[in-house]
């Protein structure tokens, strides 16, 4: 299990795979650094399985401000990372300003979306000190200029853009990078080019590393499931089986 960003290049070279789940709260961040987790990721998913937003894009500073606090009081070992959220880091300036907002409520690293549009600001960061972590392929807080997600790597010319944002992100000194919802050859082709670890989230066993969203593992948010999201417990039918069983026991006890 990883305690430190500095160990992810010895990891790289070993070999050995790294395990990253989203946390949005004290309890959840706290099992999870228990259970030996390498990396908690504080995403902007929490817009969706935590506040019933539609999508990433209605996430605010505030909100990640919040449950990146609540994470980070949880944890005693695992670093954390937490995403910068749309529209936060439209300038280097921004960006850095609220790099440093997340940086103070104990994150260890932030991560941004996109990669050759968003190395100023990439640069800026990592120039104040603050490991940062990438994120190409399908993008999330773009999903309303793209009309869906889409899968990336399919053409040519999209292969051509991910291999040129994953270097630039790389030659900008990224510690690591997601590549989400990529051709899984592309994303292997990606995790050979680049000296970063890459993290993968519906683009193959190929890269360096896997995240997924907990609720998606444990089966809690049952709303919706992205397809490459593998349930390894039923949480939401167990809260629905407990409830209804409290519900019973409080109505029989009232009626005696």
């Amino acid at each position: 299990m990883l305690t430190s960003l500095s160990e992810l290049p010895q990891r790289k070279a070993s070999g050995s795979k790294v395990a990253v789940l989203t946390a949005y709260d004290y309890p959840t961040a706290r099992m999870l650094d228990d259970a030996g987790i390498d990396l908690i990721l504080v995403g902007d998913s929490l817009g969706m399985v935590v506040h019933g937003l539609p999508d990433t894009t209605g996430v605010t500073m505030e909100m990640m401000l919040i449950h990146t606090a609540s994470v980070c009081r949880g944890v005693k070992r695992a670093p954390v990372i937490a995403d910068l959220p749309y529209a936060s880091y439209r300038t280097a300036e921004e960006a850095l300003a609220n790099a440093k907002r997340l940086m103070d409520c104990g994150a260890s690293a932030v991560k941004l979306e996109g990669g050759v549009s968003m190395i100023p600001q990439v640069r800026a960061i990592i120039a104040a000190g603050i490991p940062l972590i990438g994120h190409i392929g399908m993008l999330p807080q773009s999903v309303k200029e793209e009309g869906g997600y889409k899968k990336k790597g399919k053409t040519s010319e999209q292969i051509g853009r991910l291999i040129a944002d994953a270097q630039a992100l790389d030659a900008a000194g990224a510690v690591a990078m997601v590549l989400e919802s990529i051709v899984p050859e592309v994303a292997t082709q990606i995790t050979g080019l680049v000296q970063a670890s890459t993290i993968g989230i519906g683009a193959g066993s190929g890269t360096d590393g896997q995240v997924l969203v907990t609720p998606d593992l444990l089966g809690s948010f049952p709303w919706f499931r992205p397809p490459f999201a593998k349930a390894r417990a039923d949480v939401a039918s167990e809260t629905h089986r407990a409830v209804c069983e409290y519900i019973s026991e409080v109505q029989g006890a009232l009626l005696r």
